[in-house]
Formats: structure tokens, sequence, C-alpha cells
């Protein structure tokens, strides 16, 4: 391809030609996919909010038929012999983990309850103290949620199975929770209200990062694209050859 513009001529190679339109490509797709997560995002912060509108009691159901975040009353009582504690987990830029209590519902069914952050002891055999008194039957206030899940598979690791409570684990399946427990688990978690006793620092936030970071990456994708098509204009550029 050649086009003559005034005493220039635009005749880029082939292989530039190519490498341009695959990069492009590249960058217009992870722009569009970026922005598709961005609105996902924004349904799921949406989708947050509105949960938080009113309180629930749902009596027997099953804390799995209820809806993402929805705050919910359920009636229990915890079982604090029998603990785990979520590993790397950090708060305002500090380590510690969140602490899984289960909740013996009247109906039978056991759920699992994040009663909040706690900061790491500084040693990994000296576990944060977070025994719960005993008691009775009670009334508990929070959100329905799923267990974190690790960005990477590396960063998992199941709960033991035999030795003493608190059990450590990071990023762990139900599954792999319910067995370590010895008890099938609810398939969702309850985070506990912020004005409930029995917690810890339950500052709660949608999962995942913020729409508007996902909208601002799928931009600078699309920029990049814009660029590499800019450079392919430049550099097709070269001087014309002067009629004699």
């Amino acid at each position: 391809m050649e086009i003559r513009i005034g005493h220039r001529v635009f005749a880029p190679s082939v292989g530039m030609t190519l490498l341009t339109a695959a990069l492009c490509a590249v960058f217009v797709i992870l722009g569009r996919w970026q922005w598709h997560r961005g609105a996902l995002s924004q349904a799921e912060w949406t989708r947050f909010s509105q949960g938080a509108e009113k309180v629930i009691p749902i009596g027997p159901a099953p804390l799995g038929s209820v809806s993402l975040f929805q705050r919910v009353s359920i009636a229990g009582r915890y079982d604090g012999t029998h603990q785990f504690l979520l590993d790397n987990r950090s708060y305002e830029g500090h380590p510690g983990y969140e602490v899984l209590t289960p909740l013996v519902r009247s109906g039978g069914e056991i759920a699992l309850v994040d009663r909040g952050w706690v900061s790491f002891t500084g040693r990994r055999d000296r576990l944060p103290g977070i025994a719960i008194a005993p008691g009775g039957e009670m009334s508990v206030v929070g959100r329905v949620a799923n267990l974190p899940s690790a960005g990477l598979a590396l960063g998992r690791a199941a709960p033991p199975l035999t030795g003493p409570w608190p059990r450590v684990t990071s990023f762990p399946t139900m599954q792999e929770l319910s067995r370590s427990l010895g008890s099938t688990l609810a398939p969702r978690i309850l985070l506990l209200d912020p004005h409930e006793a029995n917690g810890y620092v339950r500052d709660w936030h949608p999962p995942g990062i913020e729409p508007a970071r996902h909208w601002s990456y799928a931009i600078q994708w699309w920029a990049f694209a814009a660029v590499v098509l800019f450079l392919w204009v430049r550099l097709g550029f070269r001087p014309g050859k002067v009629a004699a």
C-alpha cells in the first residue's frame, strides 16, 4: 500500500501493519473485558448497597436460599470450640485473620459467621485469642456472603483435618471447611453486623475492586491501541521521490 500526500509517501511495511493490527485487536479486547468486569462489579456494589436497607428474619430457611449481601436475622448458638482463622486477610495495610465461628441454627443447619478481623500477633505459633463465652440460642444479624476467594491458587491452604482449634486456613472452599469440622456447612457465610456483640473489626465492603478502576483500566487499554495506531501512521510516512 502506498499513498502519496504532498512530498511524502505513506507506505508502511506489511510486517508493521500486521503487528499494529494484532496489537490493536489485543488492546481493544482487553479494554472490552475490563469494561465488562466494571459493569459486573457495579452490579455487585449496587446489590451490596441495596442489601443493607433492611434486616429480614429468615426463620428456618436455608442461608443459601437468601439473596447475596442481604442482611438477615437468624437464630442459633455459637460453637466456640471449633473455629477457623482465615489467613492472609489485611486491614488498612496490617496483616491478620478473619474469625469464622460455626453457628448451629435451630433447624440443624450450621452456618459460619465471620466475626471480623483480628491482627497478626507477630508469631505463627501464637494465634490471637478468639474465645467466645458459651451461651444459649441467640439472634444474630449479618449479611449473607460467599467465602473470600483467592486470585491465585498459590494463595490457598486447606484447613487441617486433625489437630487443635482454632485451625488456620487460607482461601478454603466450603467443602474443605466442612471436612475439617466434620459437619456439612451452609454454602454461604454470614458477615456479622458491626453493631452485633462478640465481634471484631467489621468494616465490610463489596468484593473485588471498585467499578471505576476497571473502567479506568479499560480506557488505558484503548489508549494503548490509539498510541499504536498513531505510531503506525507516523512511522509509515517517508519522503517521496521528486519527479524529474
